[in-house]
């Protein structure tokens, strides 16, 4: 419908309509609600699905070097189970002892610093995190060595020349105390826990000293090497472990160690959608006539 005006013209209201202008936040206004928004989606990225962790020792030495900065992706255990092969970062038991010596902040500045440095990966792991190498699964049978001193896992020998470049002596007898040894007794993994080792067997101190690791205590899994760009590599699983036999029968049919949580998606959905709602009710992301920013 088209109403005409007293100077004689005719303006269709749905065009008078979109002339109008909704007035716009101003930028000093608007842009720390955009900062904290990007901070929440940061905090929840964090939380949920990604995060960077900081290599503070040189357990896994050359795959990780000291000062390495890995990308973990922490929702993949939530679909599936580990793999043998993966690199994966975790919480170690009590029976673990701690990597790095954690200070604990002292003041304000202290604890922000440490926060925000968490949110990008530039802080340094907790005493009990770790990162190491899945060798063996729920019921896997997994001992050192064979004759030509390969870990065993189901009776299948490991090529690990890809990824171990130095190996513990042969020589040395087994120590609980200590992981110095390359030897240790066949072990049978029980239900929901893993086998870790780490690629620098002569110092890494893991699964054949201290034991298996729960997978409920796994955080995720290490898929890249993002710092310094130097580096910049992936992590996938060596062949070799492609090859490994299942475990026996008489083990194999216990129950899965990680099942999927069906409402696991929903769950981490949520509070992304409502962030991005917050994104979406911004003036300058609706209108016509308005700029839009970028992804």
């Amino acid at each position: 419908m088209v109403r005409t005006l007293d100077d004689g013209g005719a303006v269709d209201p749905w065009r008078r309509r979109t002339r109008r202008s909704k007035p716009q936040m101003p930028l000093w206004q608007e842009l720390p609600l955009l900062l904290i928004v990007a901070f929440c989606l940061a905090v929840l990225i964090r939380t949920f699905l990604l995060q960077a962790f900081f290599i503070p020792s040189g357990s896994m030495e050359d795959t990780l070097l000291v000062g390495d900065r890995v990308i973990v992706n922490k929702v993949v255990y939530t679909m599936r189970d580990p793999e043998r092969g993966e690199v994966v970062v975790f919480r170690g038991t009590d029976q673990w002892v701690p990597q790095v010596d954690a200070q604990p902040p002292t003041g304000f500045a202290d604890k922000l610093g440490r926060t925000i440095g968490d949110l990008v990966g530039y802080s340094r792991p907790g005493e009990k995190d770790f990162i190491k190498r899945v060798i063996a699964l729920p019921g896997d049978r997994v001992s050192c060595c064979d004759d030509q001193g390969r870990v065993l896992v189901n009776g299948t020998p490991l090529d690990e020349s890809s990824y171990v470049l130095r190996d513990s002596p042969l020589d040395l007898p087994p120590n609980p105390e200590e992981c110095r040894s390359r030897r240790f007794e066949e072990i049978v993994i029980p239900p929901g826990q893993i086998f870790v080792l780490g690629d620098h067997r002569l110092v890494s101190q893991d699964a054949r000293c201290q034991g298996p690791v729960p997978i409920d205590n796994v955080v995720g899994r290490a898929f890249a090497v993002v710092w310094p760009s130097s580096r910049w590599h992936s992590l996938p699983i060596p062949d070799t472990f492609r090859t490994v036999a299942p475990p026996a029968t008489a083990t194999a049919g216990a129950a899965p160690p990680v099942r999927p949580t069906p409402a696991g998606g929903v769950v981490l959905l949520l509070p992304i959608a409502a962030t991005l709602s917050v994104l979406a009710r911004s003036r300058r992301w609706s209108g016509s006539g308005q700029r839009r920013l970028l992804p």
